[in-house]
């Protein structure tokens, strides 16, 4: 029987076969184990119970808009992601064959990124959400078109645009999805479910993408994903078109008579004086930049090993891309269990990116220790399953950090604020960028491994303060 299986698998190396085995076997019991551990909705929560007294709504009433509404977001979430994973995974290769500076194209992208993000969460806030979401999907449309020439002027302004995108893509969605949520009066303990999705989603998209992405480059040349890449966001483009517009400052007087000065002042006064808004932000940047970081790391450090077979990175890529969706569905029982447990409800989440950060960096201290003390061929198979550890954990913070920005900034300056965060994390992704360039592979990964440890520590401070509910910010 074994042969048989064998014999319809890829011609993959052995190790990577079991890998992918064992990730496909792994993502199937959780999911399973997750549907029967689930608590059946039909249970009112003492919040829910409120809402529908005070909206008049029964149950079955509320739940049924609810999941129109997630699924209205859900849907555009997961196109643009896909169409986001099939171009990244194969940008490398495209600048390749054009004989670029590829550094420096990616290099521009991220200097990009930081040299906008402070001016372009307030705009995202004053001029509404759904138009910035709109704004990204034509950016990402003209961007991928220039990626067709393979002048490296065009690129580059390719890439300055993609600074441009990348921190709309990662704060008008989710705050046109955070205060809609509010608006329309749903419990504020679904949002957790919504980004427990988002993360489940992100995993699946990226695993579906190597398999699209090969088939397009198959087809049309290394171009190819990107073509695909422009009929999936020109899709989301149309699915946007059904939302309803929301902006910041809606319940301080209205968007109207805010100026775009005072929007961009208020989002850093805020940053500047609400130490837990600016640990948030600064945890942000700390896991995030050490996540970017790894990405940057696996590929070489691998093939730097020489594993017996090589290394199909579409295969370990897809296994990797597993771990993620597990910590994503993983995400809700585990803060359900220190709610239950450990902590109170309120604490839960905290409590849950403290032990996720714990976690990553124990994972990235093995090839630290390992690549530093020992022969690398010795430490193959106990990098490989940290590599996978910290994709998993990559996976489990997510929804939680997500959840965590939800409580803690205002509705009325997300996006203004979430752009602020970006800036100290391209700073930091700049900086890792760097570190892999002129440092050994261990010590790389011990300056990961602290940077997560950094996360876990400002994220315990959260977790324990003595307030529970989200700081309501008026405009002064």
């Amino acid at each position: 029987m074994n042969d048989i299986v064998t014999n319809l698998l890829p011609d993959w190396p052995s190790w990577a076969l079991n890998l992918l085995l064992g990730m496909s076997a792994a993502l199937t019991t959780t999911l399973l184990v997750n549907y029967f551990y689930t608590p059946d909705d039909a249970t009112e929560s003492a919040e829910e119970t409120k809402l529908l007294k005070s909206a008049h709504k029964t149950h079955e009433a509320l739940h049924e808009e609810f999941n129109k509404f997630r699924w209205s977001y859900l849907s555009v979430y997961l196109v643009i992601m896909l169409a986001d994973w099939m171009q990244g995974t194969h940008m490398y290769t495209l600048y390749l064959s054009y004989n670029v500076n590829i550094s420096a194209l990616f290099l521009t992208g991220f200097l990009s990124g930081a040299i906008f993000a402070p001016f372009l969460g307030s705009l995202v806030d004053k001029f509404g959400r759904k138009r910035s979401c709109i704004v990204y999907c034509v950016l990402e449309i003209a961007i991928n078109w220039l990626e067709h020439y393979k002048s490296f002027e065009i690129l580059l302004l390719g890439r300055v645009l993609g600074g441009i995108s990348t921190n709309l893509l990662f704060s008008a969605f989710e705050s046109w999805m955070a205060t809609e949520h509010r608006k329309k009066g749903f419990p504020e303990e679904w949002m957790a479910r919504t980004y427990s999705e988002l993360s489940i989603g992100n995993g699946t998209t990226a695993i579906l993408a190597g398999v699209f992405a090969q088939v397009l480059e198959d087809s049309f040349g290394h171009i190819g994903p990107f073509r695909g890449a422009i009929a999936l966001t020109a899709l989301a483009l149309v699915l946007i078109l059904r939302w309803e517009e929301n902006y910041g400052e809606e319940k301080e007087g209205g968007h109207e008579n805010n100026t775009l000065y005072k929007q961009f002042k208020d989002g850093w006064k805020l940053v500047g004086s609400d130490s837990k808004v600016l640990r948030i932000g600064l945890i942000q940047a700390l896991s995030e930049g050490g996540m970017y970081t790894f990405v940057f790391m696996w590929v070489p450090t691998l093939l730097s090993m020489e594993p017996p077979g090589g290394v199909p990175t579409g295969c370990v890529f897809s296994a990797l891309m597993m771990a993620i969706t597990i910590g994503g569905i993983v995400f809700q029982p585990l803060e359900n269990f220190f709610a239950t447990k450990i902590t109170s409800k309120s604490r839960a989440p905290e409590l849950s990116a403290t032990f996720a950060y714990v976690m990553a960096s124990m994972s990235m201290s093995v090839p630290a220790i390992c690549l530093c003390c020992a022969p690398a061929s010795t430490c193959f198979e106990k990098i490989l399953i940290s590599f996978v550890v910290i994709e998993f954990c990559v996976g489990l913070s997510s929804p939680i950090a997500g959840t965590l920005r939800a409580k803690y900034v205002p509705d009325a300056y997300q996006g203004a604020i979430m752009n602020i965060f970006r800036l100290p994390l391209n700073i930091v992704v700049v900086s890792g960028t760097y570190a892999t360039d002129v440092y050994d592979q261990y010590q790389v990964f011990g300056i990961v491994s602290a940077l997560f440890l950094s996360a876990a520590a400002l994220q315990s401070t959260l977790a324990l303060g003595n307030k529970d509910e989200k700081k309501q910010v008026k405009a002064d």
